[in-house]
């Protein structure tokens, strides 16, 4: 091991220990490129900007989606309630494949992409760009399309595990 890599070691381990504590809603990317299906759970998507009405997602560079999104598809983010636990936990390792459409009430849209049509919100996006840094690549969704549920009950991932915040938003 290398002494720069000795050095970030600690480092890493405190990152990964902050982001425990950054509370984040879940959501699952979801795409195709025609052929196959491809959904995964994911906690690093936010806003850009709303002109033009736009997200970032984050992926790491070992993944199925990766490969998908690198041929250049557009996705759907599909920001999951706090009864889409399972669906959660499925696209997030415990399924591969097609296997993970197997549970949640998977539809597709005009343009062919899966979404969740029981989902807190679902955002259609174009790909509008992307940037490779470290281990993942960000990839900016350009929103064409948005369907909002009438409830506010978002599922959050917190120090490794599930929450709502929906007594917040309620209160």
């Amino acid at each position: 091991m290398t002494n720069s890599k000795q050095r970030h070691e600690p480092l890493k381990e405190q990152m990964l220990q902050s982001m425990r504590r950054l509370a984040s809603s879940v959501t699952v990317v979801s795409s195709t490129n025609g052929e196959q299906r491809h959904a995964m759970a994911a906690t690093a998507v936010t806003s850009l900007s709303v002109e033009p009405p736009s997200l970032l997602v984050c992926v790491n560079q070992s993944t199925a989606m990766h490969a998908l999104l690198e041929e250049g598809v557009d996705f759907c983010v599909n920001i999951l309630s706090r009864e889409q636990e399972e669906v959660s936990a499925m696209c997030g390792g415990k399924a591969h494949g097609e296997d993970r459409f197997l549970t949640g009430n998977w539809e597709s849209s005009e343009e062919g992409l899966p979404y969740l049509s029981d989902a807190q919100s679902v955002l259609i996006c174009e790909q509008d760009g992307k940037y490779s840094y470290g281990t993942h690549t960000i990839y900016i969704g350009r929103i064409k399309q948005i369907q909002n549920s009438e409830d506010v009950s978002p599922l959050i991932y917190v120090d490794g595990r599930y929450t709502t915040s929906a007594e917040a938003v309620t209160a």
